[in-house]
């Protein structure tokens, strides 16, 4: 099976959100459902058109999705179904390499996330009580 990632175009934004959803659904239950449908209407209207979003595909089906900014992961996202599979590792690799990260923010309440973000090399440096949208989701920042 062929792993490839490639720049995300806009008329991606569907399956983007499609694995986004997946993912926060089977990892961030401390979401509550407004800020979920928040956060699912900003991303792709505010987030996306700004972000250089490189899209993991087996078979030519997006299973993954990821962006950087000034050496800072902003997101890396698994559809649920392929969590454990190598893809959040891949993506990573290749984002770590292209986009040369040293940093990365995790939802506290997102031990999974804090756990494979360890695995990768990084350490925790800090904490701020709410979220990059001054939402009450503490977050943990890493760097390598």
């Amino acid at each position: 099976m062929e792993h490839q990632i490639r720049l995300a175009a806009q008329d991606d934004y569907p399956h983007i959100m499609e694995i986004w959803e997946s993912a926060v659904k089977a990892t961030h239950h401390f979401l509550s459902e407004e800020d979920f449908n928040y956060f699912k209407e900003i991303i792709p209207r505010d987030y996306l058109p700004h972000l250089e979003v490189y899209l993991i595909t087996e078979n030519n089906k997006a299973e993954g999705f990821a962006s950087a900014s000034a050496g800072n992961l902003e997101m890396l996202f698994i559809h649920d179904e392929m969590r454990g599979k190598s893809f959040g590792k891949k993506l990573y690799q290749f984002m770590k390499e292209t986009a040369q990260i040293t940093k990365v923010d995790v939802n506290e309440q997102n031990p999974q996330a804090i756990g494979f973000y360890e695995k990768m090399g990084f350490k925790s440096i800090g904490r701020s009580e709410k979220d990059g949208s001054g939402k009450p989701y503490p977050i943990i920042h890493m760097s390598l």
